[in-house]
């Protein structure tokens, strides 16, 4: 069975082109995100502290991400440096604060996603934390698809998206793999300095299901298009859990796949809020798993 690359209509109509064009009005005037900063990017620094041009932390095979994308070759995963969230528990603080990373040009973007194609043989194109960066990557796949990108792309985002920068997406992102991070927008405030979080995040998650819908698999257990949503328990959040997972069973796809991560642990400065400075108790984790398989959530 092969899976065309949702792109491949796209370049080949120019519609990808025209979407190119539509994002990098975002340089000169930046309202990728939901902070809606308004910055000329070449000149002036917004909220997530990117420039013009895209900032590359590593790249490579991951073995540790869902077994539906690592498959027997890796995700081939691109850390990009900066984020347009400051989570104070983030365990990629050197990447999503400080930029830890190179500019690059598009034309080596393309470059990186076909050597993790054709020298890598990786499943997939992850692009972690891509948001800032949309313009660049999307002209990074257009370069790059014309000369035989056909790998899926993976958008692994923090959930804090804005609706229309989305819509630039359609048709060019194959999986959506956005964390929901809190059903609080208290939450969001205090642990990731950002605004009506779940609200957002809420919007973001239903354009993404409306895009590609549930996550559809392959004969050989290998995820080609659709949503994956990740949700990372925090301690003392048990109820925030339960309603995240609610909206996820009342909103979305019945095929969207959960993972329900259990691997929090105090990183950053997240000493400094006594409820985030312990390791998340059994107990909770499993309450929470429990309440997802009653509410027949698919999990990974």
């Amino acid at each position: 069975m092969v899976n065309r690359a949702s792109y491949m209509e796209l370049l080949a109509d120019g519609r990808l082109a025209e979407r190119i064009e539509m994002a990098n009005g975002n340089i000169y005037n930046c309202n990728l995100c939901p902070h809606r900063c308004g910055i000329d990017r070449r000149w002036e620094l917004g909220i997530c502290k990117a420039e013009d041009r895209a900032i590359l932390s590593s790249y490579g095979p991951h073995l540790g991400e869902e077994k539906v994308l690592v498959g027997t070759r890796g995700s081939g995963t691109i850390f990009f440096g900066y984020c347009n969230m400051r989570c104070i528990f983030c365990q990629n603080y050197e990447l999503s604060f400080y930029g830890r990373g190179t500019p690059i040009s598009n034309q080596h973007l393309a470059e990186v996603m076909l050597k993790l194609q054709n020298y890598h043989g990786c499943h997939n194109i992850n692009l972690v934390t891509p948001t800032h960066f949309v313009p660049n990557i999307l002209e990074a796949i257009h370069i790059a698809a014309q000369k035989g990108l056909n790998l899926p792309i993976v958008y692994n985002c923090g959930g804090y998206e804005r609706v229309e920068t989305l819509k630039l997406l359609d048709g060019v992102v194959d999986i959506y793999m956005p964390d929901f991070k809190y059903n609080s927008s208290e939450r969001g405030s205090r642990y990731s300095q950002v605004k009506d979080y779940p609200r957002k995040a809420k919007l973001a998650l239903m354009e993404m299901d409306r895009q590609v819908g549930g996550l559809e698999i392959d004969e050989k257990g290998i995820a080609y298009r659709g949503l994956l949503i990740r949700h990372l328990m925090l301690p003392d959040g048990l109820e925030d859990t339960k309603e995240i997972l609610d909206f996820i069973g009342e909103k979305l796809s019945p095929g969207a796949l959960v993972n329900l991560m259990d691997q929090y642990y105090p990183s950053h400065r997240a000493h400094e809020h006594r409820e985030l400075s312990r390791r998340l108790r059994s107990s909770e984790y499993g309450e929470a798993y429990r309440y997802a398989r009653e509410l027949g959530l698919r999990l990974a």
